[in-house]
């Protein structure tokens, strides 16, 4: 009779994980525009007021950090509204948006050489 092996399925955690504060919410756990009413749970950290993210990390410089698209109420969609993103390697300001993480040529969208990080890698 010959054995089957079964591998068990793994969720490797990565040690360059951790937890933040939600910038959306500030931590508060409920949507800060009270949409679609004022007790709605935050949509990026589910209510739990702390999100999951990969370190090390840099201040999302599209929204300024605090996880909102700028001019908007809704969540910036280049750091999904933690407000932080992965930092890059030896990071050099990008030449595009000459760091300010928005399109020259498109104001109001991130820029897409460093997709609106601010910094590209050297």
């Amino acid at each position: 009779m010959a054995k089957t092996m079964v591998k068990k399925k793994t969720t490797a955690k990565s040690s360059q994980a951790g937890l933040a504060t939600c910038a959306y919410c500030q931590g508060a756990g409920i949507d800060p525009f009270g949409i679609p009413s004022e007790r709605s749970k935050c949509q990026v950290c589910g209510g739990r007021g702390k999100v999951r993210v990969e370190k090390p990390t840099i201040e999302c410089t599209f929204c300024g950090g605090t996880g909102i698209y700028p001019d908007k109420r809704i969540t910036c969609t280049v750091c999904m509204g933690k407000g932080v993103v992965k930092a890059v390697k030896n990071p050099k300001t990008c030449p595009e948006c000459e760091g300010t993480g928005e399109s020259e040529s498109t104001p109001g969208l991130y820029c897409v050489r460093c997709k609106g990080k601010g910094v590209i890698a050297g």
